[in-house]
């Protein structure tokens, strides 16, 4: 176990990464389900290298940096040398493209950037629109021959090269120095970045380790997207900070859930969103007790999914918690606490929790409907800020909270329960749209007069949202709701191609003429164009 985690001013990543690495060079920290391993020792000694060749290529500390990868030990690597550099990683959705992409390279300010070879195409694609973007450096994929990609106006970095870079001795990071960028998609414009201190990043995974108990012992198998704080802070930086075993899938698949749980003697994982009911929704089997798993994080908690992960899989513990990128997470489960529903109580070491009055930000009494604000006692537990939008940043903080746009209601006993979100935002597997963004995006299509996002439910218990377009068409225009939509999908990241799609007369607005997305959720999607696979429901006991 990190030796600093009483310490507020050693919180950092990579503190714990050369600690281990002096104590435990040989421990294995990371395993793949495809075979790779990485010890302490050989991160620690990457990261140094990738560092050295960050050096040599003139990235200085502070400059940002463009990170487009799978969940590989390649993304491990850079990930750490950036940190090791004090350059400040810019952590990209690998699904984004077109305009969502180029919009997070220009804000960001990035000279370089380094993608996967399939990804790397559309960083080329959506250079001309990020003016600062100079140089790619493209990442071959583990066990795939090395591809040519065009490089546009973009000069190539030799990615290889980091192997023999003279190593870079770390110069430790203070707690309230950025670590990288992570953009949030809000209500209203383009996505946030969300500037991520070395603190709170590792606050993350303190937070784990406290709710979850995790122990040297334990085995985390991770198959949430490291590009998210889920899987990168809450699990890998936690077992970072424990000094066990990670193992990682790049892609969940709900077939081979249990299967690599047993194949790798895994004792703690998390679920996001709709992967605790997509693991559910697998055929039941007489050995689905044969397994090490002691505890499950679901977020949410649905009550019907715990019940299921309880009895069908005999999974003793199934906790929960709530957070946000740009405020850690301030609530968590607790083990052996069974809250089916309900997302934990408030981390009160480092976070203070009200429910508020959206309008005028004072508690609501104990068991009332109101905001979750929130705030930190650490400094630099926190976001720094969101990246070139100030004015974002004071909107959030308002009366000394920052709000979360989430309703919730907290009992008696500090319990809180998430209810919805108060924002016209679309949760779906586990990212977040904004609904403009979106609309944005696909109006500028064939036959479309006006267009509105907004979030259905999911068929998924614990699966969220599905988007839906109301379109106005063109009149006159012979507007095909299926060929729109198969336009949109090729304009949009794969988390927010739309499910519904209905040709509307017209759109419902206030009297100053904003869309009122309230009523069209109300109206629902029983008359609109449903483009998803039947989904199978939950079966329980």
């Amino acid at each position: 176990m990190f030796s600093g985690l009483a310490e507020p001013s050693r919180w950092s990543l990579p503190a714990a990464l050369a600690e281990h690495a002096a104590q435990q060079p040989n421990a294995l920290w990371v395993t793949t389900t495809e075979g790779e391993t990485l010890t302490f020792g050989q991160a620690a000694g990457d990261a140094a290298r990738i560092a050295g060749w960050l050096e040599a290529l003139g990235v200085e500390r502070g400059d940002a940096v463009a990170v487009m990868m799978g969940s590989t030990l390649d993304f491990i690597r850079v990930w750490l040398g950036l940190q090791y550099r004090g350059a400040v990683g810019v952590l990209l959705n690998t699904e984004l493209s077109g305009a969502f992409l180029e919009h997070q390279l220009a804000n960001c300010g990035c000279a370089f950037a380094i993608a996967d070879v399939t990804l790397a195409p559309r960083v080329v694609a959506a250079a001309p629109q990020a003016p600062a973007l100079r140089r790619l450096a493209v990442v071959a994929r583990p066990g795939a021959p090395a591809a040519a990609v065009a490089m546009g106006t973009l000069e190539a970095v030799p990615f290889t090269a980091w192997q023999q870079a003279a190593p870079v001795a770390l110069v430790l990071p203070a707690g309230e120095d950025i670590a990288c960028i992570m953009y949030t998609s809000g209500t209203s414009g383009p996505a946030k970045g969300v500037l991520m201190p070395y603190r709170h990043c590792a606050l993350y995974g303190m937070g784990t380790l406290k709710s979850l108990e995790l122990t040297v012992a334990d085995r985390y198998y991770i198959t949430l997207p490291l590009f998210h704080v889920n899987g990168l802070f809450m699990q890998l930086g936690a077992t970072l900070l424990a000094g066990t075993v990670a193992i990682i899938r790049e892609r969940f698949s709900a077939t081979e859930w249990l299967n690599d749980v047993r194949r790798h003697g895994a004792t703690v994982t998390n679920n996001l969103g709709a992967l605790a009911a997509f693991v559910a929704a697998t055929p039941p089997a007489a050995n689905d007790h044969e397994h090490s798993l002691r505890v499950v994080q679901n977020a949410p908690n649905v009550p019907e999914l715990e019940r299921v992960f309880r009895e069908r899989f005999g999974v003793p513990h199934v906790t929960s918690g709530f957070g946000m990128t740009e405020v850690n997470i301030p609530i968590w489960g607790r083990v052996g606490h069974s809250t089916p529903g309900a997302a934990g109580w408030v981390h009160e070491e480092h976070f203070e929790v009200i429910i508020a009055d959206p309008e005028t930000d004072l508690p609501v009494p104990r068991g009332g409907l109101g905001e979750i604000l929130v705030r930190p006692k650490i400094a630099g537990g926190f976001m720094a800020g969101y990246h070139g939008m100030p004015e974002k940043t004071v909107e959030a903080w308002r009366n000394l909270w920052f709000h979360t746009g989430d309703a919730g209601i907290m009992d008696a006993t500090g319990l809180v329960t998430f209810v919805d979100r108060l924002k016209d935002c679309i949760r779906r597997r586990g990212e977040n749209i904004a609904a403009n963004e979106v609309e944005f995006a696909v109006a500028g299509l064939p036959g479309v007069a006006e267009v509105a996002a907004f979030a259905v439910p999911s068929d998924l218990l614990g699966g969220e949202d599905e988007l839906m377009l109301a379109v106005v068409a063109v009149p006159g225009s012979g507007f095909d709701p299926l060929a729109f939509a198969a336009a949109a999908d090729a304009l949009l990241p794969r988390f927010a191609r739309p499910r519904y799609v209905e040709v509307v007369e017209a759109l419902p607005k206030t009297a100053t003429g904003k869309v009122q997305r309230a009523m069209l959720r109300k109206r629902g999607s029983a008359n609109a164009l449903d483009r998803g696979e039947p989904q199978r429901r939950v079966k329980t006991p």
